[in-house]
């Protein structure tokens, strides 16, 4: 091991693993190698789709990584490979086990956002492609289990650049295998996109395209630390709730709190995104409270030159395994892993959507960046006194505020639009902020959608929306029911900076802090998530500040984060302290 490798290992914390639960285990759980055939028909379990083609599944294959450590990987081929046919193959890199397809846990998250079992065989890795559909089309299939979990060695990691070395391995061993023939692609959603941001970055050579489906890039600010704050909810869900195995597993809730500000144990969690130079097909959505931020920074700053967004209105799991949306994504990997000349090169660059909140959303919109041409920042100013936006700056300095922990503990300023206006882009809030009988504050924002009559709109992300998913979603679950962009900041981590931030979407720096000192009013940036929204005449815009989070959690089951908050919090208005809302108005 490299001194830079052991420095590295010695950042980390582990904590001791356990084995695979029995409701995550799957029909292909059990650790049987060798190679089989599954005929055409063949169904893992009755509910499940049945094979279209016969489809060769080497179990359990041990692959060695650079450092010695040994993964298992199942592989699903067509069946042409056993005469001397050479595939492509497309890796699916997760630690959520090779064989849970089936498992009983997939089942039930897959239900809860209206997903059938019969969309899938159940040989595909949780948010990851089909090997059903693409063996069928010509396509391998490759699903590790990835150091330290389930028969892998070693100790596990989460999204780090430790993964992106080891799947560089695999990539580089697959594509020595005979029935390769020589290319290597990547794809899935959440875990499985985050990991292609690292494998790119490390720039295997026979990695050549990926196919990012949602997924955060920078553990720091997307998943532990978001605007500074220490909510672990979902990383305690997530390192509770999957890497079984043998060995440790990586406790990134204990390193957030030991490593509170961005050091080098989190740079190891950022990808080189600078280094991405694939083509690839980034897909996002507006209304992933975990993934958008981090899917569209990825997009911003990756270097490939052939690369193509599609931003959809509904949630991640339905859009993946959606049949026009596979095709699609087929029609990318045969033209740029193929060379097949179908036309693809003619898609826009970027697809987005606009989202009405009481049907009639618009998809697949042209344009050949984001925001799309045409967008300007226009500023709404905050005014105090009449709690409104307003494009003029009030002359009066006026104070809104609330106290934390009271009722209410939110501002909000309203306008209305009187022609149709349509925000596509990034927000963001320049406030002027003060806290009175505190030295911080953690500030939460939120642009929300109001009909005429002022009721606040709200969309499903989901095909399903049972009274349990209203219960869920009604304070929670954000990532199932849309009700608008947020942000949030603690005010003592406001320190911008320079070398991330862009003229549209401010960057924290979150390496110091600096509290606030009595009577003390300094100016914040926050970005909100970017929006894609469209207001008819009437319609009005609600922007609220408050003390709390207003979405709650992200996903069911969590443990909402509780604000560090004291005092009286003051939003400045007007005057010298004009706070004001930057919105991205197309054709304004």
């Amino acid at each position: 091991m490299s001194q830079d490798d052991q420095d590295r290992q010695d950042r980390k914390t582990y904590t001791a693993s356990t084995p695979l639960p029995a409701f995550r285990t799957g029909v292909l759980t059990a650790f049987e190698p060798g190679t089989r055939t599954l005929p055409a028909g063949y169904q893992a379990a009755p509910p499940f789709m049945p094979l279209p083609v016969e489809v060769v599944l080497d179990k359990d294959v041990a692959v060695a990584l650079r450092d010695g450590t040994t993964i298992h990987v199942d592989v699903f081929r067509p069946a042409g490979t056993q005469d001397g046919e050479q595939v492509p193959v497309i890796v699916a890199w997760s630690p959520y086990g090779k064989g849970q397809g089936t498992s009983p846990s997939v089942r039930g998250v897959f239900g809860l956002v209206g997903l059938p079992d019969s969309a899938v065989s159940g040989l595909e890795k949780f948010e990851g492609p089909d090997p059903a559909y693409w063996c069928a089309h010509g396509y391998a299939v490759a699903n590790p289990d990835v150091r330290g979990v389930v028969d892998s060695g070693g100790d596990s990691v989460l999204w780090d650049r430790q993964e992106g070395r080891d799947c560089y391995d695999l990539v580089e061993w697959l594509a020595d295998q005979d029935w390769c023939d020589g290319k290597v692609a990547m794809s899935g959603t959440s875990y499985l996109a985050v990991a292609q941001w690292f494998t790119a970055a490390e720039q295997p050579p026979h990695l050549v395209a990926i196919n990012p489906w949602e997924g955060v890039s920078d553990v720091y600010r997307d998943l532990v630390k978001r605007g500074g704050m220490p909510d672990t909810g979902f990383a305690r869900q997530l390192q509770e709730g999957s890497f079984f195995g043998a060995h440790r597993k990586e406790d990134v809730v204990a390193e957030a709190g030991a490593h509170p500000l961005f050091d080098e144990l989190w740079a190891d969690k950022v990808p080189d995104l600078e280094k991405i130079t694939v083509p690839a097909y980034v897909v996002a959505s507006y209304s992933n409270t975990l993934h958008t931020a981090g899917t569209f920074r990825a997009w911003r700053r990756m270097a490939s030159e052939r690369k193509w967004l599609r931003i959809h209105n509904s949630q991640e799991w339905p859009d993946y395994y959606d049949p026009a949306h596979v095709e699609d994504l087929r029609r990318f990997f045969d033209h740029v892993v193929k060379g097949v000349d179908n036309g693809w090169e003619q898609t826009p660059r970027v697809r987005y959507s606009l989202l009405d909140l009481a049907g009639g959303d618009r998809v697949d919109l042209p344009a050949e960046s984001f925001p799309p041409a045409g967008t300007s920042s226009t500023t709404f100013f905050l005014d105090g006194a009449t709690r409104t936006l307003s494009t003029q700056a009030p002359a009066a300095a006026v104070e809104a505020t609330y106290t934390a922990g009271a009722n209410p503990q939110a501002v909000s300023f309203l306008t209305r639009f009187e022609t149709e206006t349509v925000l596509v882009g990034y927000p963001t809030a320049h406030l002027w902020v003060e806290a009175r009988g505190a030295a911080d504050m953690d500030l939460f924002v939120l642009v929300q959608k109001l009909d005429p009559h002022g009721t606040p709109l709200a969309a499903f992300t989901t095909p399903n929306a049972t009274a349990r998913v209203h219960d869920l979603t009604d304070h929670g679950a954000s990532i199932l029911r849309y009700k608008g962009s947020d942000g949030r900041l603690r005010v003592s981590a406001r320190h911008l900076d320079p070398a991330l931030s862009t003229a549209d979407v401010p960057a924290h720096t979150f390496d110091r802090v600096e509290e606030l000192t009595d009577g003390q009013v300094v100016d914040v940036q926050i970005d909100l998530l970017p929006l894609g929204l469209v207001f008819h005449p009437g319609e009005q815009l609600r922007f609220v500040a408050s003390a709390a989070n207003l979405l709650g959690t992200l996903m069911p089951g969590i443990t909402e984060y509780a604000p560090a908050n004291t005092g009286t919090h003051v939003i400045h208005t007007g005057g010298e302290h004009a706070s004001y809302l930057q919105l991205p108005v197309l054709g304004a």
